[in-house]
């Protein structure tokens, strides 16, 4: 009659712990990545020139003409 051997494995939990570590240092690193993307406008889909805004602004003449017409001060 042939022998039967049973083989149980021991309980071994130290295996994933370094792929969580990567993992989570890789979802930080796209975190991270994204932010520093969006605050350079990256996805604000327009060409970014700084420096080139235009405001025209008309001021009105501080000096009142009198009623002949004169523009002079009185």
């Amino acid at each position: 009659m042939a022998d039967t051997i049973v083989n149980t494995p021991g309980n071994n939990n130290d295996g994933g712990s370094a792929g969580w570590v990567v993992a989570l240092v890789v979802i930080i690193a796209l975190v991270v990545g994204g932010i520093v993307l969006y605050q350079n406008g990256f996805f604000s889909g327009g060409e970014k020139t700084p420096g080139t805004t235009n405001i025209n602004v008309t001021v009105p003449n501080p000096v009142t003409p009198n009623a002949t017409g004169d523009a002079s001060t009185q």
